[in-house]
């Protein structure tokens, strides 16, 4: 019944130009057939047994058609069509329209079809059947020739042409979308399964004109056609949808959002509410243990209920596909916007909540999911696929449900590979322009207690030709995930070297941090490099420091403790940065020959304001105090600050109330007007 009242059923904003079009078709078909149907009272007589076999057979074999599966198909598959083409050709075209009206008027019966719907097949038949009688009629039907077959082709052309062209329209106007991809969607059923049942039609007739009592036997070659029409059909929709659940595949999932987006686009340009489309991608968690520990049988049951409750969960028209494996899909239309996104993809994961019991034995079901949104993170279906699956494993790595896609997550995206490349190239580059986009600014650290500077900070700076001066932490966005991290750490470690070798020459006793990523130390590659260019500029390796963020460093503490090791053998100090903002467990902070801590920025800036992150700040000088490790603030912008962090007892601060960073030369200049300060004396060292 559900399917009868949506094929009976118009959008109402789609309604006006729809029925427009239909009463257009109905009237041109009247008026084209009008005058053939008035003279047909007149030659009932003159028909022959073989006209009403053939009209008892159209009739007959009407009352069962084929409708493939899928909204948004062209039409039903009419045998009819073979029987009304033949009549056509042997006895005129009013015959034929009459016949084939009566076998629309019993297949409408059967398929529930309103009144209006079945005038308006009526009258595509009509104009498909009228445009080839108008070229059938170069055909000498008394004496068949080789050239006749070519009209007979041509005449099929024609009624092919004009109605399913007629029904593409119509269809457009129903759903949307461009008509020309509307028209090649059904394309190849149609010309399978109506072609066939056309080019029938000559031999049919041939046969007729032999005998009567061979019109029935036609009968066995249309069911081969129809048993063709619907295998074809039934194969198409099987690779459509995954075999062990039931839901929509990839490929089905494609053509649902292939139907869906000029739908969208068309609501996008009106500026509705409901223009939004959501795609959402589920990974789940530690499915490979289930499989694993329960076998692949348990798994796949697992699977089937994880769909179930996906389909329960969602609403009517959004369609749930599994991507394959552990991956399943949602297609959300009709949203006005990323608030209803992210509703559903609650409702989604609480409907994961519950254990699942096989086999008695309750299984906690978990997942990740990654939402993209039309049309603000895509156009197309592979944009918004890749979007909704990088914003999935960033739910993922931050160990969260939900996460919606953000540009900033994303390591590939098309401009980031671009910078990527340009970065490349940079540090490739031995000419002098190319050297001089890969620069390195100094922030100077101070002692608090004294005002001495006791070291500076080496921060990368990019000079990118086209795009200035590129973000720091965009630039380690896009180069810490590929192996150019690494040509650039060399850069950074070549550069900061020889610039500290210099100043020392200078008589400049200055340490100097630099940042490296926890994938510069998983293997000893970095340890050599510090230890060849020490040696080769003959620098003491207390010079150097090296500082590691703690969520890095904690993400895989085994994996770099034996890199670790070695620079601390070698003399060179490691640094935890951004201290206060990860999980540092006391075990990891005891096994680690740590010589100093940093205070991240965040708290350091709240401490005058907020008192809980002044109280953070007093607890982790205490505990590194305790572990016997320096303590460095970063970000002290102010007088205040500075003296609650000297109250506090943090040895070292940096920021803006020293001075910003800059480079090489001019942290020279700036050293030589310095004057120490400390908080029991004047403020006017401080730049």
């Amino acid at each position: 019944m559900e399917a009868a009242a949506s094929r009976n059923s118009v959008p109402p904003e789609r309604a006006r130009p729809f029925f427009a079009f239909a009463l257009a078709v109905i009237t041109v078909a009247a008026l084209v057939c009008a005058v053939p149907l008035a003279r047909l009272p007149g030659q009932v007589d003159d028909l022959p047994a073989a006209f009403w076999v053939m009209a008892g057979l159209a009739v007959l074999v009407d009352a069962r058609p084929f409708t493939p599966p899928g909204r948004r198909q062209s039409s039903a598959v009419f045998p009819s069509t073979c029987f009304t083409f033949a009549i056509m050709l042997g006895w005129g075209l009013a015959p034929a329209v009459a016949v084939q009206a009566a076998a629309v008027v019993v297949s409408s019966w059967r398929m529930r079809h309103v009144w209006w719907r079945a005038a308006f097949n009526i009258a595509q038949y009509a104009l498909a059947l009228s445009a080839a009688y108008a070229v059938s009629r170069l055909a000498d039907l008394d004496r068949i020739r080789w050239g006749d077959v070519v009209v007979f082709a041509a005449a099929a052309a024609a009624w092919f042409v004009v109605k399913y062209s007629s029904v593409t329209i119509a269809v457009r106007l129903l759903f949307g979308g461009r008509w020309w991809a509307m028209f090649r969607q059904g394309l190849p059923f149609e010309l399978l399964s109506i072609g066939a049942l056309l080019l029938l039609s000559p031999v049919l007739l041939a046969a007729a004109e032999t005998s009567a009592a061979l019109i029935p036997l036609v009968v066995v070659p249309l069911y081969a056609v129809y048993r063709m029409a619907r295998l074809s059909a039934e194969q198409e929709q099987l690779s459509r949808v995954d075999p062990l659940t039931g839901l929509a595949n990839r490929k089905g999932l494609l053509g649902e959002v292939g139907d869906q987006l000029p739908t969208h686009a068309a609501r996008d340009a009106k500026g509705a509410d409901d223009r939004h489309l959501a795609l959402l991608v589920l990974d789940l968690d530690r499915f490979k243990h289930v499989n694993d520990a329960l076998g692949h049988a348990v798994g796949d049951r697992l699977l089937i209920e994880v769909g179930s409750r996906l389909t329960d969960a969602v609403r009517p028209g959004d369609v749930v596909a599994r991507l394959g494996g552990d991956e399943f899909a949602i297609l959300a239309p009709c949203l006005a916007g990323i608030d209803e996104a992210r509703d559903l993809a609650a409702r989604v994961v609480a409907a994961l909540g519950e254990p699942v019991e096989l086999d008695g034995l309750p299984l906690d079901v978990s997942g990740s999911m990654g939402v993209a949104l039309y049309p603000e993170h895509g156009e197309d279906f592979a944009t918004l696929l890749r979007h909704a699956d990088v914003a999935m494993y960033d739910a993922k790595h931050r160990g969260d449900t939900i996460a919606v896609y953000a540009p900033e997550s994303d390591h590939n995206s098309p401009e980031r590979l671009s910078l990527l490349a340009d970065l490349r190239r940079a540090l490739d580059d031995g000419s002098v322009a190319g050297s001089r986009q890969i620069t390195m600014y100094y922030q100077p650290q101070i002692a608090i207690e004294t005002g001495e500077v006791v070291g500076v900070e080496a921060l990368l700076r990019w000079k990118h030709p086209r795009h200035g001066m590129v973000d720091p932490e965009e630039l380690i966005r896009v180069a810490e995930q590929s192996a150019v991290m690494r040509l650039l750490t060399r850069r950074v470690v070549d550069d900061v070297v020889e610039q500290v070798a210099k100043w020392s020459a200078a008589g400049l006793k200055l340490r100097a941090a630099l940042n490296v990523s926890v994938r510069d130390l998983h293997d000893g590659e970095i340890a050599d490099q510090i230890a060849d260019r020490l040696g080769r500029y003959a620098l003491p390796a207390d010079r150097l420091q090296l500082e590691i963020t703690e969520g890095a460093l904690m993400a895989d503490p085994r994996r770099v403790l034996a890199t670790i090791a070695r620079l601390d053998k070698i003399g060179v100090a490691i640094a935890l940065d951004d201290f206060g903002t990860g999980y540092s467990s006391m075990q990891h902070l005891r096994r680690l020959p740590l010589a100093e801590v940093k205070v991240d920025r965040s708290f350091v800036l709240g401490m005058a304001t907020d008192a809980d992150d002044a109280a953070i700040v007093r607890s982790v000088i205490e505990l590194a105090g305790a572990l016997g490790l320096r303590v460095v603030a970063e970000g002290v912008e102010d007088e205040r600050t500075w003296r609650l962090l000297h109250a506090a007892g943090c040895h070292v601060a940096q920021g803006w109330f020293y001075a910003r960073p800059m480079p090489a030369d001019e942290l020279v200049r700036w050293l030589s007007r310095y004057r120490a300060v400390n908080p029991n004396g004047p403020l006017d060292g401080a730049a």
